[in-house]
């Protein structure tokens, strides 16, 4: 059998992303005019937004871009990741809190998103602006299916929930980079039923967590901490409608197993060139690799091959030349 890829859902239901506007206080960067750099497989924007917009704290039942459906779903996915029994909440069964790697791991789990609709994929957020990384195939399968006026909703694993514009996509690394453009906001604050004019002002002070680039590729045999969405409907099944009973995010251990052989490392476009055997699932496309030791992010997992059983991802060397690129948002590459 062919790899196979673990992101996306084979048999959509509808859509998340929306060419419609985004939900944005009054004079926020909705529709700021950018500049586009488009080769055969990368397209990137090269303007920042000078803000980000408060979202509602509590949104309606009607939102751009989703089904009422994927309203209901978003609106799940956070109650589950909000839940005190959540598996997310078990990174002590991997991890001593007084371990000195803790801290990091932890940042890296809070770092992680979920994207709204079903068995859509992971992302990790790695800038306190809110740079989001994760697989191109996420966003778009090929350049033609790409949209980079589509608004995503995403949510961190606090359940957060955010919207995000793709600023840069990369077919041949399987890399694509989203930024935030509205947010919750991490306090409370009074619910808001309006969403033409919430009251609230920019959040241009907000910073989110992120987990940072490690200072160099993994060394082989190195431990991984996996945190991605595995989805909530059995894709290995004849029939639709059967479900896993996963959590919305789950933790799973591993190694890094070295690089496919022969494979340029920079070309994920049908597999992912670094290998690694922590646990993934449908939906776990974008998901962070990060050191236990608390050494950073060294990958994302993008897919698995179904003749080995090993699972794949974009390794650290591709991520730091695709973020080497992007040169209007500071980033902690060193």
């Amino acid at each position: 059998m062919p790899p196979r890829r673990s992101a996306r859902q084979q048999h959509r239901t509808g859509q998340l992303g929306s060419s419609s506007q985004p939900i944005l206080i009054p004079d926020s960067p909705s529709s700021i005019p950018v500049d586009s750099i488009t080769t055969e497989s990368t397209t990137e924007v090269t303007q920042k937004p000078s803000s980000i917009a408060i979202l509602p704290s509590k949104l309606a039942s009607q939102l751009p871009g989703l089904t009422k459906k994927g309203v209901k779903l978003l609106q799940f996915k956070q109650q589950q990741l909000q839940s005190p029994i959540s598996q997310i909440h078990q990174l002590p069964d991997f991890c001593d809190p007084k371990d000195s790697a803790y801290p990091w791991l932890k940042e890296a789990v809070d770092a992680t998103l979920v994207f709204a609709q079903e068995e859509a994929g992971t992302a990790v957020c790695i800038s306190t602006e809110g740079l989001i990384l994760t697989c191109s195939h996420c966003v778009a399968e090929c350049p033609e299916e790409l949209d980079m006026d589509k608004i995503w909703w995403l949510i961190f694993a606090s359940g957060q929930i955010v919207q995000a514009k793709t600023v840069k996509w990369d077919a041949q690394r399987d890399l694509a980079l989203l930024r935030i453009i509205a947010a919750q906001s991490p306090l409370s604050s009074p619910p808001h039923h309006s969403l033409a004019s919430p009251s609230l002002a920019n959040l241009s002070h907000l910073s989110f967590p992120h987990s940072t680039l490690a200072s160099s590729p993994p060394k082989p045999h190195t431990r991984l901490l996996c945190v991605g969405h595995p989805g909530s409907e059995d894709l290995e099944v004849s029939h639709s409608g059967v479900q896993t009973g996963y959590d919305v995010l789950h933790l799973s251990t591993g190694r890094f197993r070295g690089y496919a052989k022969g494979q340029d490392v920079q070309d994920n476009s049908e597999i992912g060139a670094l290998m690694h055997d922590c646990w993934t699932y449908w939906g776990h496309s974008g998901a962070p690799l990060v050191e236990m030791g608390g050494g950073g992010l060294v990958g994302v997992h993008s897919s698995w091959d179904d003749e080995s059983g090993m699972r794949r991802g974009v390794g650290w060397v591709a991520i730091r030349e695709f973020l080497g690129d992007f040169k209007d948002e500071k980033l902690d590459l060193e």
